[in-house]
């Protein structure tokens, strides 16, 4: 018994000692030392320019005045120009050459003009018909200006003739994806903020390599944070081995710059162009609560079929060549055989995007619209609560003329630092009567907004900065389909899972917790 004992001891000690190597010599932390290299480099730079105090002081006074000025002008969030003041007006030096630095950098403008001129190039495929922009105008005028919002200022059209299907779980979307992925006999294509080796992918990616070999082309795209802990660095090679034609969007690279910050956070499939899937659901087992993160994982999905799913093959398209650098023929996946299984279906359905670099909010836009033009009730699912003054506004407005506004927010949440600087807005929306619930049996990653019983979201989109000023997002508004009312019977049975908020349990709340939230309030927009 000692001398197993003792093997057993031997064994992990030797696999302590391999977890501590790869951590040390992993490709984060790696990356991390390098990133702290270039800090450092900079913190050298300032302490130089110290030897010239007096002319320092007064160059860095004039620097600081104009770069102040130029933020309060910036047609910007309110939000995201005290974030940069104030350390500007703390540490002048520092905060000035900080922002410049960043702010100089060519990287965003580069990709913002190559999206636009592919948004440009594709805006003849799709359009909003003109004797549907008549029936909307005649029967809900409100919803008409909605369309043309999400057209002109987003050449997002709207659509009839879509079926939806709505998956209140994770393990819903994952059996019926499976299902329509063996189906496929033209093309797949894939776009994830998170793709992870496990039960889920695995799965998928089984049926993708059989469609592969079929002759089906598959297209996969994943964000490049994945290149970090979750995936090989030569994934895309290992895939193109199966047949599958594989991108990664903006790989992290050991560099200081602003552009990092903004990832492709969508979750779209599109499966011959007659098919599509959007939602908060990544590829990794948490998603689907076969890997036990924060307890339940309570996440939404939906699935289109018929005309909108033209929309959703756009985008992804068009994420996949600003990668590549080339204009390709979209026909070739938009112009094909009719939806005969979706004519007559009732409703009208506009997927939409959101671009970071284009300086409009359509995802934030989208959400305050609803909450305006609500008349009896505005649901809400999110996993984070990072509210912009405008939306604050939007909440607390709508509760105020007695809407029946309800947030459901996690539990045990997935960011400590996120849930302390959600508590902080609570009081203030609680007090403009906003009711607000935590999910009890664990987190809530769904991103949804149900309203009135004929309007709802359903996406990637969050409530807080990154989703709504930093990150590509997409969901898809329905109006008048008869699956909204699954979507708010789904929030009725979570919300009887979850545990109603009351300032005085706010009162109650531990004072480290508040201090850490009151001072992480200053960099909301950072979070």
């Amino acid at each position: 018994m000692n001398q197993e004992f003792q093997v057993e001891k031997k064994i992990s000690v030797e696999k302590g000692r391999q977890g501590l190597v790869k951590v040390v010599f992993g490709r984060t932390t790696i990356m991390l030392l390098i990133i702290l290299a270039q800090i450092l480099f900079l913190l050298a730079c300032f302490n130089f320019l110290r030897e010239y105090v007096l002319y320092a002081y007064w160059v860095s006074q004039l620097v600081m005045a104009w770069i102040v000025m130029h933020i309060i002008n910036k047609a910007s969030s309110p939000e995201f120009k005290m974030a940069w003041i104030v350390p500007i007006l703390v540490v002048p030096i520092f905060g000035s050459l900080f922002y410049l630095f960043f702010h100089l950098q060519s990287g965003g403008r580069i990709l913002n003009r190559r999206i636009q001129s592919l948004e440009e190039a594709s805006k003849s495929y799709l359009r909003t018909e003109e004797a549907l922009k008549k029936k909307a105008a005649a029967e809900e005028p409100e919803f008409a200006n909605l369309i043309k919002y999400l057209e002109d200022h987003g050449s997002f059209p709207a659509f009839r003739n879509t079926t939806v299907k709505y998956f209140p779980l994770g393990e819903d979307k994952f059996a019926e994806l499976k299902f329509q992925l063996q189906k496929a006999k033209k093309f797949i294509f894939l776009e994830y903020f998170i793709v992870e080796e496990g039960i889920f992918w695995d799965s998928i990616l089984e049926i993708l390599k059989k469609k592969a070999a079929d002759g089906v082309e598959v297209r996969l795209m994943y964000d490049g944070t994945c290149t970090l802990t979750l995936l090989p660095p030569n994934y895309p090679t290992t895939m193109k081995e199966f047949g599958i034609n594989c991108k990664v969007f903006a790989p992290i690279r050991p560099a200081l710059t602003t552009s990092q910050n903004n990832r492709d956070h969508r979750k779209i499939v599109v499966i011959d162009g007659k098919t599509a899937f959007v939602g908060g659901v990544n590829l990794a087992d948490e998603y689907i609560n076969k890997k036990v993160r924060f307890g339940h994982w309570k996440d939404t999905a939906v699935m289109l079929r018929g005309e909108a799913v033209r929309s959703f093959t756009e985008m992804f398209l068009q994420m996949w060549n600003t990668i590549n650098m080339y204009t390709e023929d979209y026909s070739n996946y938009l112009e094909h055989e009719g939806f005969l299984g979706a004519y007559g279906a009732p409703g009208y359905v506009i997927p939409y995007g959101d671009n970071p670099f284009d300086d409009e909010q359509v995802g934030e836009m989208v959400y305050i619209n609803m909450l305006n033009t609500a008349c009896k009730y505005v649901h809400i699912m999110t996993p984070y609560l990072i509210l912009s003054q405008e939306m604050l506004v939007a909440l607390s407005f709508a509760a105020k003329r007695g809407v029946d506004v309800k947030i459901i927010m996690p539990h045990i949440p997935d960011k400590m630092y996120a849930f302390a600087l959600a508590k902080t807005y609570y009081p203030q929306l609680i007090e403009a009567g906003v009711k607000i619930y935590e999910y009890t049996p664990g987190f809530i990653h769904a991103k949804s907004f149900v309203s009135d019983d004929k309007k709802a979201v359903v996406g990637t989109i969050n409530l807080d900065f990154r989703s709504l000023y930093l990150h590509f997002e997409c969901a898809v508004y329905m109006y008048e389909v008869p699956q909204i009312a699954d979507i708010e019977a789904d929030f009725q049975d979570t919300i009887a899972q979850s545990e109603l908020i009351t300032l005085e349990a706010c009162k109650k709340e531990g004072v480290s917790m508040k201090m850490l939230g009151r001072a992480l309030r200053l960099f909301a927009p950072l979070m």
